[in-house]
Parts: C-alpha cells; structure tokens; sequence
C-alpha cells in the first residue's frame, strides 16, 4: 500500500484495519497502529471488485531460521463469506512471491488458534506447526507454522 498517496492510501489502510481486526479481535489496531505497520511490512487489501474480500502482510526476512536463514513472515486474511473461492490462496502465492524477492529463504505464518478456517488453509499450503503459545496477560492461543521445504 505504500505506493498509493493520499485518501486512497487512508482509504486502504482503513480497509486493511477493517480485515485484520475481524479476523484477529484479540489483536485489533487501531489506524496509527497500521500506518505504523505499513512503514515495516507489505500491507495489501484484496477486493472483488469494490467489495473488500481480505488482506495480507508480509513481514521482510528479518532473524536467523536455523542455519542462518532468512525468515519472512506472510499472512494472507479472508473475511468469512469469501472463504474457499481462491483468494486466500491468490494473497497467500502473491506474498509468498514478495518475500522471496525480498530475499527469504523461510516463511513462516501465525494464526489465530480459534481461526479454525486459518489453520485448515496454512496445513493444506504446507506449513507445519512450530509452536503454540499465549502471549503475556492475554487469554488467547496463537500458533506459528513454518513452510515445509517441500512445499515452497
């Protein structure tokens, strides 16, 4: 989103927002805690025409994988009535694409643990889990999943 200027790139932060606190309520932003995201990451809004439909992020390599390789993080997030009609898997192969170019050489994703629908999709890209865990004073269970090497 970093590309667009001006009330349409407010307008897609707030779509991006929108998604993302739908999908995750427990780790709802606010607009500035986006814009500030967008300064770090790859923020996309995905529509059917003008109907919003998801978002992803794709978080840069960043840290060592294990055998010093460079982790990307990507997220690909459908609103619940377009689910199972092929746009997470196109948000997921485009952000995919863009941590590769960015020089990743691991992916990794994190979902909610109560996103049943979030987990069956990262399990059938070929991510495998990695840890589950509760993030200090909060309730919620998360899990990261790492791209098995035969799946990317």
């Amino acid at each position: 989103m970093s590309d667009v200027d001006g009330d349409v790139y407010e307008a897609a932060l707030e779509d991006w927002r929108y998604v993302h606190n739908v999908i995750v309520p427990p780790a709802a932003m606010s607009l500035d805690d986006v814009r500030e995201r967008s300064g770090r990451n790859r923020l996309e809004v995905a529509y059917l025409g003008d109907t919003l439909v998801g978002c992803s992020t794709v978080r840069p390599p960043a840290g060592d994988g294990g055998g010093g390789a460079a982790v990307a993080t990507v997220i690909a997030r459908v609103l619940p009535g377009f689910r199972r009609r092929g746009f997470g898997t196109e948000q997921y192969l485009r952000g995919l694409g863009q941590a590769r170019e960015l020089g990743a050489e691991v992916i990794e994703t994190v979902v909610l643990a109560a996103n049943e629908d979030g987990l069956s999709f990262a399990y059938r890209q070929g991510f495998v889990e990695v840890e589950r865990y509760v993030l200090d004073g909060e309730s919620d269970l998360w899990v990261d999943l790492r791209l098995a090497p035969t799946a990317s």
